[in-house]
C-alpha cells in the first residue's frame, strides 16, 4: 500500500485509482461484449450454449436448472446456515418494505386532478456472480427488492462450474427469495439473453446484479432495451481513523474488501500516524495461511493507499472526492462527522459496524455505487424495480383558464398542431 502524507499527492493517487477499469483492457472487452451481444440477440439459446462451452467448460443443456434442484438445495442445507440465511432475508425484506413509494396526489391550483403513480416492472432478471466466490447474499440483496416491488416474475442467471452445476446456497439462497426460474449462464452472453430473450429464457423489463467488466458492459449496451440497476465496478472501502481505532479492525475490514477481487480497492485516510506504522505487520500477521492471500497481495499493491491527514475534516474532503462505495468511520464523534459526509454509497458508523454486516444482513442493500458514482447515485432498491406514470385529469374550467399560458408557450416553440389543439377546445382567437 503506498503512504502519503501530502495531500496534494493523495488526490493524485485517489483520482488515479478512481480509473482503474478503465484503459486497454476496456477497450477490449468492448470488441468481444459486442461480438457476444450481435450472436446472442441473432442466435438465441444456440449461441448461449457456445459460450458456455466455450468459457465454462460445460454444455448448458438443458439451460433452466430444475425448480426440485432449488428446493433441494434448501433442505439440504445446513441448519446452522439456514437459519442465517432466513435472518438476513428477514431483516432484508423488513428494511427493503420501508422503501415503497407512495402515490403522490396533488390537487392543482386551478382545480385540476394531478397524480404520480407507481407500479412495478413486470419482469426482472437478476445477475449473480460466480468465478471466485459463490454470493448466495446477492441473491438475497437483488431479488428481495424485486420482490417487495411486486414483480410477477424473477429470472436468475448464474455461470455454473465446470461440472454444469450453480453453487447449492446459491441455489438454496433463490429458493428462500421467490426467485422463479434459475439460468446456468453468466457472462455477457447471459445478459444479452435477458435483454433481448431466447428460446428458452424470457425477455425481462430491468437487469440488476453486478458481475465483471465484461458483465458490466453488456449492461451498458443493452441499457435503453432495458432498464438497469448501475453499473458496477470492482468493489472498494474507505475507513476514516483516528486515534480511536484499533489497528487490527482496521487491517481486517480492508482486507475483507481487497479479498474481493485484484482490482479491489482499500484506502485509510488517518489522523494517527502511530496507526500507520502498525498496519504493515498486522495486514502480514492477518495474511498468513489466508486463503484468498494472493488475491489480497495485488489488490493492496496495486490499489492500496494510505494518508496520513491533518484532521478528521481533511479526511472527509478526502473521502468526498473518491465517493466510495463503503465509508467505514472508526472515530470519536461518528455519527456527527457523517453528517458533513456527502459521496458515499455506505456509510458504516462505529467500531461495531464492519462494512460485512452490510454485506449480509444489516438490510440496506448491498449492491451500492462504485468508481465514484455515489457522487450521483445510490443503492439498489424497490425503485429500481418499479416505475412511475403521471395521471393529469384538467376540467374544463381548469383547462379554460391555462389555455391561454399553454398557447402562447406552443406558439413561442413554433409548434402550430399544440396550439391547434389548444384553439380547438377553447375557441380561441
Amino acid at each position: 500500500m503506498r503512504t502519503t502524507s501530502d495531500l496534494e499527492e493523495a488526490r493524485s493517487e485517489i483520482q488515479r485509482i478512481s480509473k482503474r477499469t478503465s484503459g486497454d483492457e476496456q477497450e477490449k472487452a468492448i470488441e468481444t461484449v459486442t461480438a457476444i451481444l450481435a450472436d446472442v440477440k441473432k442466435n438465441g439459446d444456440q449461441a448461449l450454449i457456445s459460450y458456455t462451452e466455450k468459457f465454462d467448460g460445460f454444455t448448458p443443456e438443458p439451460l433452466l436448472v430444475n425448480p426440485e434442484h432449488l428446493l433441494k438445495a434448501w433442505e439440504q442445507t445446513p441448519k446452522d446456515l439456514k437459519e442465517a440465511l432466513e435472518l438476513a432475508y428477514k431483516r432484508i425484506k423488513h428494511f427493503h418494505q420501508k422503501q415503497i413509494p407512495s402515490d403522490l396526489l396533488v390537487a392543482g391550483r386551478h382545480g385540476e386532478s394531478l397524480c404520480r403513480r407507481w407500479r412495478p416492472v413486470k419482469k426482472a432478471g437478476i445477475y449473480i456472480p460466480g468465478g471466485r466466490a459463490s454470493y448466495p447474499s446477492t441473491v438475497l440483496m437483488n431479488a428481495i427488492p424485486a420482490q417487495v416491488a411486486g414483480v410477477e416474475e424473477i429470472s436468475m442467471v448464474s455461470p455454473a462450474g465446470p461440472d454444469g452445476e450453480i453453487n447449492q446456497t446459491v441455489l438454496a439462497a433463490a429458493h428462500l427469495a421467490g426467485v422463479h426460474q434459475v439460468f446456468r449462464i453468466g457472462g455477457a452472453q447471459s445478459i444479452g439473453a435477458l435483454a433481448y430473450g431466447t428460446e428458452t429464457i424470457p425477455r425481462v423489463d430491468v437487469i440488476s446484479g453486478p458481475g465483471n467488466i465484461y458483465v458490466t458492459l453488456a449492461k451498458k449496451f443493452v441499457f435503453g432495451k432495458v432498464g438497469i440497476d448501475s453499473l458496477a465496478g470492482p468493489s472498494e472501502v474507505l475507513i476514516i481513523a483516528d486515534k480511536s481505532a484499533q489497528v487490527q479492525q482496521i487491517a481486517s475490514d480492508l482486507l475483507a474488501q481487497a479479498e474481493h477481487d485484484p482490482l479491489a480497492a482499500t484506502i485509510l485516510l488517518t489522523t494517527n500516524a502511530n496507526l500507520v506504522r502498525q498496519l504493515p505487520t498486522e495486514i502480514d500477521c492477518q495474511l498468513k495461511s489466508h486463503p484468498r492471500k494472493e488475491i489480497c497481495v495485488s489488490s493492496l499493491r496495486d490499489w492500496g493507499l494510505v494518508v496520513i491527514c491533518p484532521d478528521i475534516e481533511a479526511c472527509v474532503e478526502l473521502s468526498d472526492q473518491f465517493a466510495p462505495e463503503h465509508l467505514e468511520l472508526l472515530i470519536e464523534n461518528a455519527r456527527d462527522f457523517a453528517k458533513i459526509v456527502n459521496n458515499a454509497g455506505a456509510i458504516f458508523i462505529g467500531p461495531w459496524s464492519p462494512e460485512a454486516v452490510g454485506d449480509y444482513l444489516a438490510g440496506p442493500n448491498h449492491t451500492l455505487p462504485t468508481s465514484g458514482t455515489a457522487r450521483f447515485s445510490g443503492s439498489l432498491g424497490v425503485e429500481t424495480f418499479m416505475k412511475n406514470t403521471s395521471l393529469i385529469e384538467f376540467t374544463q374550467d381548469s383547462f379554460n383558464k391555462t389555455a391561454a399560458a399553454v398557447l402562447k408557450l406552443a406558439e413561442s416553440e413554433g409548434l402550430h398542431s399544440h396550439s391547434e389543439s389548444i384553439r380547438i377546445r377553447s375557441n380561441l382567437d
